[in-house]
């Protein structure tokens, strides 16, 4: 098996995952609480897109607005629809990131990182460019760490006893889709 049909077979996890996010997110209005961490603000926004079927036969559902019009995504989950991509605002101590996750490949696009103060003065002295650089660094590895954290709460939960009764809220939530 090569790595291209590998990563085809397996990416859906990372829909799960993303799925999984999103209730998680929206059951406790937003705030997804972190083993460890404490509570993390996860808001999915304005950008979604799921996909159904394979190869020629691939649909793509592109749904954009406010978090509150993305219904329609979760009509395309209620029908077999599978979250491929999602827009995403995360808030952690202080700091706000903004990306798109890609599920296939658990990828990071159009990262918005927070606002240093070394970005509002002047770069001209190189160790204040350094810091700023660093900073940013830091800020990326945080980002990557605490999606890191969140993917292993769910890989714990997914692979435990507890995916039944997860799965079925999970359902219910979708379903809701429906009577709204």
């Amino acid at each position: 098996m090569d790595l291209v049909d590998l990563i085809s077979e397996k990416r859906f996890v990372g829909q799960e995952f993303l799925t999984w996010l999103w209730w998680k997110s929206e059951e406790r209005g937003g705030v997804v609480a972190l083993p460890g961490e404490g509570d993390i603000v996860v808001v999915f926004e304005k950008h979604m897109l799921l996909e159904y079927g394979e190869g020629d036969s691939n649909e793509s559902l592109i749904c954009r607005g406010l978090q509150t019009e993305l219904q329609e995504a979760r009509t395309g989950l209620l029908m077999g629809k599978k979250l491929e991509q999602a827009r995403i605002q995360l808030v952690y101590n202080d700091y706000e990131w903004n990306f798109t996750m890609a599920a296939a490949l658990m990828e990071f696009r159009n990262v918005k990182l927070p606002k240093t103060v070394g970005e509002s003065g002047n770069n001209d002295n190189p160790e204040e460019r350094e810091g700023m650089i660093l900073e940013r660094i830091f800020l990326f590895e945080e980002l990557n760490r605490i999606v890191l954290e969140l993917f292993r709460l769910f890989l714990q939960i997914r692979v435990g006893a507890e995916w039944r009764e997860e799965l079925q809220k999970i359902r219910e939530w979708v379903s809701r889709a429906e009577r709204a």
